[in-house]
């Protein structure tokens, strides 16, 4: 962050209304822009992108200290219809520092300009968020989406796949009067656990969410951690996360996910690693089964491991299935509709408190359409789902981003 310049950001203004312009002075202009809040942080921060051609400049990030200083926004499947996005951080606005906004060279050469626009936006009240070019995803009845599930249950009777994830998507109408940037303050304040996100991008379009689960993080003191979180049900009136019992499908999911990441480990040679877990953590309305492994950096000879770890995780057992390449054939032929950004990963790379990168497996989230939203949930499924609970698994996870259309 040393190449980012401090400067003065119209003090007088309101948080709220210099928050919106500066989206406005993106979106305007047809540059991508994203508005992110860590887990259990107070303050919600900004990256805003100059060059649209260098967003979608390549390869994943890499988790070092070397890295370029941006936002990452990855697709479930990189292709030209859903390409990679990377954010170079030329405007950065954290809210906890609303009076200045921190900007790269580029930025700086530009000011003028830029302040004058801003000015320029003083009534920024109808946003004009970027849209996917690709057509609506299809979406799946019950009775198709339980034909799903019991494919999948059958290629894993086969040998095909010992796990696959199914998901699907659902659209919903907006609200009179939804605003995506309110939207964004209930999911922060619904879920203060999850990494709240709002990310609009040409070609990409707006995608809202509320994660729980990371795939993988370098923190400030080099420590390198990722997690499995697999297994879901419903926390009950008056039930404590302690005390949940679980199904022997939901230990068998989550063993499968924790075992994967054991040999991601293995695959480079790492034996240095701490596991804690599973424990029973809370989501939304959910309760989920997490495993968390964390290695010192500092302690081991591998210092790509961040960005080694990345490459070998994404997609992960809980969004995809294993064997990987198998489970990913199926869903190319059996899911039916393209997940585009859904099951993806998001997150700052080498931006304040954020360490070297947090990226985070992109879940409970929601596609913004014109007059519509589309939601999106998958199931991970063992030989031993049945189709009708998946279905239902599904509904509940529907509701936690569903929630703000209400």
């Amino acid at each position: 962050m040393s190449s980012l310049q401090r400067i003065s950001w119209q003090p007088q203004l309101p948080v709220p209304d210099r928050l919106r312009r500066l989206v406005a002075l993106a979106l305007t202009s047809g540059r991508p822009v994203a508005l992110w809040r860590l887990p259990n942080a107070e303050h919600a921060r900004l990256c805003l992108c100059l060059n649209v051609d260098s967003a979608f400049a390549g390869l994943p990030p890499a988790l070092e200290p070397t890295a370029p200083a941006g936002f990452a926004f990855f697709p479930f499947r990189d292709s030209d219809h859903n390409p990679p996005l990377f954010l170079p951080a030329d405007l950065f606005f954290d809210l906890a520092r609303p009076e200045e906004i921190q900007v790269s060279a580029a930025a700086a050469a530009r000011l003028p300009e830029l302040r004058q626009r801003f000015a320029a936006l003083a009534d920024a009240e109808a946003l004009p968020w970027h849209v996917s070019r690709q057509p609506v995803p299809a979406t799946a009845t019950r009775e198709e989406y339980e034909a799903l599930v019991a494919a999948g249950v059958a290629a894993i009777e086969t040998g095909t796949v010992r796990k696959v994830v199914s998901s699907r998507a659902v659209r919903q109408p907006l609200p009179a009067g939804f605003d995506a940037l309110s939207a964004f303050e209930d999911l922060q304040t619904r879920y203060p656990n999850a990494f709240v996100s709002l990310v609009s991008a040409p070609g990409v379009g707006t995608w809202l969410g509320a994660t729980p689960e990371v795939l993988a993080e370098v923190d400030e003191h080099h420590v390198f951690r990722t997690m499995a979180l697999a297994g879901t049900q419903p926390l009950l009136p008056g039930m404590k996360p302690a005390t949940a019992r679980w199904a022997g499908k939901d230990l068998e999911e989550h063993a499968m996910v924790a075992r994967y990441i054991v040999n991601c480990f293995k695959q480079l040679r790492l034996r240095e690693y701490d596991e804690q877990g599973p424990r029973t953590v809370t989501a939304g309305q959910l309760l989920h089964l997490r495993t968390d492994f964390a290695v010192q950096l500092n302690e081991v000879p591998f210092p790509t491991l961040g960005t080694d770890m990345l490459r070998l995780l994404h997609p992960t057992p809980a969004v995809a299935g294993m064997p990987k390449q198998p489970a990913l054939d199926f869903l190319r032929h059996h899911e039916g509709y393209d997940r585009a950004y859904y099951a993806g990963f998001l997150g700052p790379v080498n931006l304040p408190d954020a360490g070297v990168a947090r990226l985070y497996v992109n879940l409970r989230c929601l596609q913004l359409r014109p007059q519509e939203a589309i939601l999106y949930a998958g199931t991970g499924l063992t030989i031993d789902s049945e189709p009708a609970r998946e279905w239902q698994e599904t509904e509940l996870k529907l509701r936690t981003i569903g929630a703000i259309l209400a």
